[in-house]
């Protein structure tokens, strides 16, 4: 399969040929940076939640579903795992990670957002409206994911699910090619590094596979993706387009879709305030479905991992509220 910058080069010659592209039109590669200002948020904010019970937990049954192709393979959705109010304010964090909301003059433009880009390797990144078509803001803070993968471990049987990858039950999200191999989350859980997106009308991410993201010193790894919804989507409520119950802010689309190889049957899971969407890597066909009215929010990290050569527990500590 080609990569996204490939297929874009490859669509720019096609247009080239018809007349229909100019050389400014060529997909550029850019190496990128970011960095992330200190956000002054509350100690308790995001604190486990004192009745985890709250949170429902569903495996995705993709043997009985129309994408029986992937029934060995895995992606859970968790509801209820923030609050309305929870994800309302952690938007608001991500844009005061770039200087917004800080009533100055010097304040960036769209409270922080900035095309999203497509991942090219070394630092590099392209442009690739086509094939991504979104609006993103990167913020890196630990103790913020460290309190998310917490959330995700109060749901039932996640702490257990996620203890150690190891043996057949993990191969289709690990490799077969690493059977024998252990592999423990790591002590924050989560990637530090926070990608918000947010989507408006007509935007959308084509089909794709999530890639591996690996330390710079090969100690950690990604095999699943986490994602979370940061507000609510017609769908997800059972709001029909024009009823008196919809609104124009109202989110119609945007749903998270898990495609056959042959883009001939799909399976959606829908935006709702609150709710997890973790899956793995490997193999996942999926896309961002398009968005016919309202903004589309969320947030994208992984799940990391470390290679355990050694029977020894780590410890939970490391978050401290007040």
């Amino acid at each position: 399969m080609s990569t996204i910058l490939q297929q874009a080069r490859q669509r720019f010659s096609r247009d080239q040929q018809k007349g229909k592209a100019r050389p400014s039109q060529f997909p550029q590669v850019v190496q990128t940076s970011y960095t992330s200002l200190d956000v002054d948020y509350p100690k308790d904010f995001l604190a486990p939640l004192p009745d985890p019970s709250k949170i429902t937990v569903e495996r995705i049954d993709f043997k009985n579903s129309p994408l029986n192709e992937y029934r060995n393979l895995y992606a859970v959705v968790l509801d209820n795992v923030l609050t309305r109010e929870e994800c309302d304010q952690l938007l608001t964090y991500a844009e005061m990670s770039k200087g917004a909301h800080t009533g100055e003059e010097n304040e960036p433009a769209d409270n922080g957002w900035a095309p999203a880009m497509v991942n090219a390797g070394r630092n590099a990144e392209v442009l690739v409206t086509h094939y991504r078509n979104s609006d993103r803001i990167i913020w890196d803070e630990q103790a913020i994911t460290k309190r998310l993968w917490q959330r995700v471990l109060q749901g039932e049987g996640m702490k257990e699910y996620f203890s150690c990858l190891y043996g057949e039950k993990y191969a289709p999200a690990i490799g077969t090619f690493r059977n024998g191999e252990k592999w423990k989350p790591t002590k924050y859980g989560l990637n530090e590094r926070m990608r918000f997106l947010r989507y408006g009308p007509g935007q959308f991410f084509k089909e794709h596979c999530d890639g591996r993201y690996e330390t710079p010193d090969g100690s950690q790894r990604s095999f699943y993706t986490f994602h979370l919804y940061l507000n609510d989507s017609a769908q997800a409520l059972d709001i029909k387009k024009g009823s008196k119950e919809d609104t124009p802010e109202l989110l119609h689309g945007g749903a998270t879709t898990f495609h056959s190889a042959d883009l001939q049957h799909r399976l959606d899971v829908d935006p709702k305030i609150g709710r997890i969407l973790i899956f793995q890597h490997r193999r996942l066909f999926h896309s961002g479905d398009l968005v016919t009215q309202g903004i589309k929010y969320t947030m994208r990290t992984d799940l990391m991992f470390e290679y355990d050569d050694e029977d020894k527990d780590d410890d939970d500590n490391g978050v401290v509220f007040g």
